[in-house]
């Protein structure tokens, strides 16, 4: 009996030509230098633009000082546009002195020049229209402390930004070398999953930029001012660093319906486990809301657990409608 020939995979299910183990040397080389070659060009790109970067990474910053409240009263001098300093209401010589009628309000004051005869004085006086910083609550500065924290910030600005300018660049890269050898409906399931992936961390930091952020370093501040510490001398590295880990880590912990999901998919878990494990997964998800919030605030990492809560109960919904379409499609197998 003449055996049949064997039938090879066409390139569009079995993954392309086969190569010998040197060409996929020599492809994973040059992928790697296409990838290093990104990420310098990212590097450099945000280390030219990290002025512009650094005052993106204020902004939640500076919202926090415009919407933060506090009952402590203040004399504020500026001078120009500039605020100089605020000064604490705390005795009654000082409010009497210079806050006279300050009730429950603050009151601002400014330096101006006068002329007296032929001279011109410097005097201080009451200013009706005081900068917007004088009148933010909370006053915080981002600071540099010695001669090379200005370039540690500037190291930080280009490798964060740097790595996350040419991500896109690097996934490419990587999935050219990587998808050649997946069958077509493997290729699907990873352009699907990679969409979502994306989706869901860009959710996650837009969320920590917007929300997550203003509150923190609101509550940051309060609780030093409660602990009677001063809290507007900031490190600038420091600063930077938190900003971006903890932008990071919410766009990972995003990534939740897609690990469930998955489960699901491959046969570990189904919907009636998510069900009966919601109990576990309201330790589990505080336990991680703790661990990536930076600062241990339990209102940020409360607030950090509600958006992780509500992608949980969606994957059991989703899980629910597979396990029905499934259950449905069996059964119309049965009857036909």
């Amino acid at each position: 009996m003449a055996e049949e020939p064997e039938v090879l995979p066409s390139d569009d299910e079995g993954g392309g030509p086969v190569k010998s183990f040197l060409e996929h040397l020599e492809d994973l080389r040059w992928t790697l230098i296409r990838c290093v070659v990104a990420a310098l060009l990212g590097i450099v790109l945000c280390l030219s633009a990290a002025k512009y970067i650094i005052a993106f990474l204020k902004w939640p910053l500076e919202r926090a000082q415009m919407q933060q409240t506090s009952s402590e009263k203040y004399i504020a001098i500026s001078l120009g546009t500039n605020l100089l300093t605020k000064i604490p209401v705390t005795t009654n010589s000082l409010q009497y002195g210079f806050g006279q009628g300050l009730g429950t309000s603050n009151v601002f004051y400014r330096f101006n020049t006068v002329n007296f005869g032929t001279n011109q004085v410097v005097v201080l006086e009451p200013d009706p229209t005081p900068p917007e910083a004088a009148r933010e609550a909370m006053h915080v500065d981002l600071n540099v402390i010695g001669p090379a924290e200005a370039f540690t910030v500037a190291i930080q600005i280009a490798i964060y930004g740097g790595l996350t300018v040419s991500a896109p660049f690097l996934i490419f890269f990587i999935a050219q070398f990587i998808l050649p050898a997946l069958h077509s409906h493997e290729k699907k399931f990873l352009y699907r999953v990679s969409g979502f992936a994306i989706g869901l961390f860009l959710a996650g930091v837009a969320f920590c930029y917007l929300v997550m952020m203003v509150v923190t370093l609101s509550a940051t501040v309060g609780f030093s001012e409660w602990l009677g510490l001063k809290s507007n001398f900031w490190k600038a590295s420091e600063y930077i660093s938190f900003m971006c880990w903890f932008m990071l880590g919410m766009g990972v912990s995003f990534e939740l319906p897609l690990v469930l999901l998955t489960l699901v998919k491959i046969g570990i878990l189904d919907a009636a486990k998510l069900s009966k494990f919601r109990a576990y997964w309201v330790v589990a998800g505080l336990t991680i809301a703790g661990f990536v919030t930076p600062d241990g605030n339990p209102l940020t990492m409360v607030l950090m657990f509600l958006p992780l809560h509500i992608l949980y109960e969606a994957s059991v919904i989703i899980a629910w409608h597979w396990d029905r379409k499934a259950r449905k499609a069996a059964l119309a197998l049965e009857r036909s």
